[in-house]
């Protein structure tokens, strides 16, 4: 199958310069205002990012939730109206909004963009974070609560009334005007929990970008799960790039990315993450230990990110060939779906759509746009 490319909308803010990993220390819970030196996350700027990664090529791009960052089903939602074919995955905090709600949400979405939705569960690694929203749910909870909202929400897309008794949802004759197109739903997370969850209610699951050996033991996990369960999954994974015509452009500036941070920046997000009830987050801290002297995890993939950034922390740095070898290494591996960023989001898109995406096609890995496309209209 030959893989997607999507990119990333940075909704709590962008950088101007790529000195600053943007407005990475976000992850301790900051945005971008008005005034400072820094992109503020308005339409007009999240609209040029999308609209910029559509003509590059992007099928989509991701959109994430979090109390610093835009709303992303409203702020996606007034994207379609300024762009054609882009796909939105929209990350939603299933629990926070009743499924029967949010089943119409997303069919509305498709009426109004013509099946541009995709859909990514977060179900919260974080209590601190899930308590902003009024959420006191514990991590375990928040996964059986999930595989419940899951199974009601594709009950209800057949459009029938759906009768619904469990632990955390009691649905009577809920019923909805389903769309034509079903939003795929991506879930991710490296507990055993996720893994179950995903095996049963996902269509993609989603890898953070560990080096290739420890993604491949995760991928079989999964797929076991899921032959059990009767099912079949795709694959996807998110990666920061820097990408250059040579390997030492593309390290040069990784390093004046470390170089332009805070050490108190670093460990005060380290804190943070060392308190993190996810295991994903976990996994990415444990790759760096917090250290600045040994962050290339394996070829190409460097954990500087994860210095300051929860959540994905790695990149592919290195030239365009260096970069592609990499991503058809994980394809190798049984991933389809590559979610991508860069800093600033909106030049590097450009990198890796004018230096890494003709590499790809060369190879055959990646459809051309114009078969992405008809590709995604057939499927509609």
């Amino acid at each position: 199958m030959a893989m997607i490319l999507h990119w990333f909308l940075p909704t709590n803010g962008d950088s101007r310069t790529d000195l600053s990993l943007g407005n990475a220390v976000g992850a301790a819970g900051s945005r971008v205002v008005d005034g400072g030196t820094e992109r503020v996350p308005d339409i007009g700027y999240i609209g040029q990012i999308a609209r910029s990664a559509e003509q590059l090529g992007f099928a989509g791009a991701l959109t994430p939730t979090s109390s610093w960052c835009e709303d992303a089903w409203v702020m996606t939602a007034g994207l379609t109206q300024v762009t054609e074919r882009f796909k939105f995955l929209v990350a939603f905090r299933p629990g926070l909004q009743s499924p029967t709600l949010a089943a119409q949400m997303a069919a509305t979405y498709q009426r109004i963009s013509q099946g541009r939705l995709l859909l990514n569960i977060v179900t919260g690694g974080d209590d601190v974070e899930q308590r902003r929203f009024g959420d006191h749910l514990g991590k375990q909870a928040r996964y059986r609560r999930a595989a419940e909202y899951l199974y009601i929400v594709r009950e209800l897309w057949k459009g029938q009334p759906v009768d619904f008794t469990g632990e955390y949802f009691d649905v009577r004759g809920g019923q909805i005007v389903p769309a034509p197109v079903w939003p795929d739903i991506y879930l991710g997370g490296s507990s055993a929990d996720a893994l179950d969850v995903a095996a049963r209610h996902a269509d993609v699951y989603l890898t953070w970008g560990e080096p290739p050996a420890a993604v491949a033991d995760k991928l079989d996990r999964v797929r076991e799960r899921a032959k059990a369960a009767g099912r079949e999954l795709r694959f996807g994974i998110r990666l920061h790039v820097i990408t250059r015509n040579t390997s030492a452009e593309a390290w040069a500036v990784a390093q004046r990315l470390l170089d332009g941070l805070d050490p108190a920046a670093i460990e005060r997000s380290q804190a943070i993450q060392r308190a993190s009830q996810s295991e994903g987050q976990q996994r990415m801290s444990a790759l760096h230990g917090g250290r600045t002297d040994a962050l290339e995890i394996s070829p190409n993939l460097w954990a500087g990110v994860g210095l300051v950034r929860g959540g994905a922390g790695t990149a592919l740095v290195g030239s365009h060939e260096e970069v592609a070898d990499r991503i058809a290494e994980y394809h190798a591996l049984g991933i389809d779906e590559y979610i991508l960023s860069g800093y600033p989001h909106l030049e590097e898109a450009y990198q890796v759509a004018e230096g890494v995406m003709p590499v790809l096609r060369r190879r055959g890995l990646l459809a051309s746009p114009d078969r992405d496309h008809e590709r995604m209209e057939a499927a509609r």
